[in-house]
């Protein structure tokens, strides 16, 4: 197993032990609700590296909020 792999393992089970979802989530439960649409990347052309940028700058996105 490749070092990155074994490093995501202990993250997730530091968060599956520690109930880190259900804490994020029981704190936002009252807050400002907010929504976010992705339409797909394309139906007519090969998937490029712009779109790999875009999607992480969704991802990264979505983490900032639930950080709030």
């Amino acid at each position: 197993m490749y070092k990155a792999q074994e490093v995501e393992k202990e993250v997730l089970d530091f968060w599956k032990k520690n109930k880190i979802f259900e804490k994020l989530r029981k704190k936002n439960k009252n807050g400002k609700k907010w929504r976010f649409l992705d339409g797909p990347i394309t139906a007519n052309n090969p998937m490029g590296v712009h779109h790999a940028w875009g999607r992480t700058y969704k991802d990264l996105f979505h983490r900032f909020r639930a950080m709030q």
